[in-house]
């Protein structure tokens, strides 16, 4: 009696007869039925729950959100809210308060905490020019499901030039997060920079081991979220990770056009009063400084606004030709390009060579009359096709310009199923669609390419 007067009420009427517990006090313990079989003491998982596990390194017992709890606060309903009040320093980016000497620093909201706002993001973006182009849509699906977020980009050099065409970055710093061996001064200082941002989401396109799985957890951002190696090489990087995605193979690249629809469906994840949110289309935007820059070039190259045709993906060495990592053989020799060329009437052929040695090279194979316009930088390549009445090219980023730009094309494949990876849906992107039968871009049809050219550009010759 001494023992059981120590027990709660409500626990004590029911010793007597354990059959009588409701099933309400416990629902993952299967010895209550039978006492005496003390070995099927198992805690199983509830199969009711709607979500699954955010990630089992952190917590093996974690099976999702309980499909009971009720959020009644004004702070867990819908999307978050901008912040209507204007920085105390207006000089500083970071817009915090002042306080003084040995006091506290400020509070964040509660809608912080429980509703998971996110008012800086950073995202570490793995790869070139091409790569970093794909990742747009997955920016702006950030700008409309946090509104008043501020975007950071941390990217290699090349990869850095393309967000002189986005308008939803505000800052964008160079380092090689593909680089093994970083130097230390190097790797110390990038740390430095993104833990004084105060990040509340670090986004991560590497495939992360344990080594970039610390460079994440060091930014001590609340939400590390990165892609990791499909193999053993991912060994303990998901004990320092938020949340992780497994991609298919070792080139997340491969995965064309959507090589970013993990991380994409986790971003537009519905939410408490907040339903999924659409992926956007990729767009890019263009300054009338670089425009008026780039009007210069081709106007001394001999063409005219609206009256020339871009051909891009002339074989060189330089790592200006904006290919992506999962289609290595997509660059034609100039003289392929000169035959289709051939076919052109009406529009004057704008050749774009990644360097300027590749002039001569064109000059002796095309003509001394051609139009040649050097472009080094994903920034120019879409002013020249902003200007243009379309484009021929392989599979480099100035296909996935001419479609950002809505621009008609004409796209040239090793094989059909990059065709398919890369330009889904070529019918509405208006873009032609032609691949080699022998997976080999060079021995691509040149006579089907000319016959297809014509009807490309005679609509558009007689606008």
């Amino acid at each position: 009696m001494a023992t059981t007067s120590l027990l709660p009420k409500s626990i004590s009427p029911f010793l007597s007869n354990p059959a009588s517990i409701p099933p309400t006090h416990f629902t993952n313990v299967s010895f209550l039925n039978n006492p005496s079989d003390q070995s099927s003491y198992t805690t199983k998982p509830s199969t009711t729950r709607p979500n699954a596990k955010k990630n089992p390194w952190l917590d093996p017992f974690d099976y999702g959100d309980d499909p009971e709890m009720e959020y009644g606060s004004f702070y867990s309903e819908g999307k978050q809210d901008e912040d209507p009040r204007p920085p105390d320093n207006p000089d500083s980016p970071y817009g915090f308060l002042k306080f003084p000497m040995g006091y506290s620093v400020e509070v964040a909201s509660l809608g912080l905490k429980i509703r998971g706002d996110v008012r800086r993001c950073c995202c570490v973006i793995s790869g070139g020019v091409y790569e970093n182009l794909l990742y747009f849509p997955v920016i702006q699906l950030i700008k409309d499901r946090y509104p008043g977020v501020q975007v950071d980009v941390i990217a290699s050099a090349r990869g850095k030039q393309t967000y002189e065409l986005n308008k939803n970055v505000r800052w964008a710093d160079a380092y090689d997060p593909d680089e093994d061996f970083p130097e230390p001064a190097d790797y110390t200082d990038m740390i430095g920079i993104i833990k004084g941002r105060y990040y509340d989401m670090i986004l991560s396109t590497k495939l992360a081991g344990l080594g970039h799985a610390a460079f994440l957890f060091m930014s001590t951002a609340r939400d590390r979220v990165s892609y990791i190696y499909p193999n053993v090489n991912a060994a303990g990087a998901g004990l320092l990770l938020s949340e992780t995605f497994t991609p298919d193979s070792m080139n997340l690249s491969d995965g064309g056009y959507h090589m970013y629809h993990q991380m994409i469906d986790w971003l537009g994840r519905p939410g408490r009063n907040v339903p999924r949110q659409a992926v956007p289309p990729l767009k890019v935007s263009i300054s009338r400084k670089l425009k008026e820059f780039v009007m210069a070039k081709y106007k001394n190259a001999g063409a005219e606004k609206g009256k020339y045709i871009v051909i891009h993906g002339i074989q060189s060495d330089s790592k200006a030709s904006m290919q992506s990592r999962g289609d290595t053989d997509s660059l034609l020799p100039i003289n392929l390009w000169a035959e289709i060329t051939k076919a052109i009437r009406g529009v004057r052929p704008v050749f774009v060579i990644p360097h300027e040695k590749e002039r001569e090279n064109v000059e002796d194979v095309v003509g001394e009359d051609a139009s040649i316009v050097f472009i080094s930088t994903p920034g120019q390549l879409a002013a020249l096709i902003n200007d243009s009445i379309g484009v021929i090219a392989t599979n480099t980023a100035a296909i996935q310009l001419a479609h950002a730009r809505e621009k008609p094309s004409v796209a040239l494949f090793c094989s059909e199923e990059k065709g398919k990876l890369f330009v889904p849906n070529a019918e509405e992107k208006r873009c032609i669609v032609l691949s080699s039968k022998t997976g080999k871009l060079i021995d691509i049809d040149i006579e089907a390419v000319k016959n297809v050219v014509p009807v490309f550009e005679l609509p558009l010759a007689l606008v």
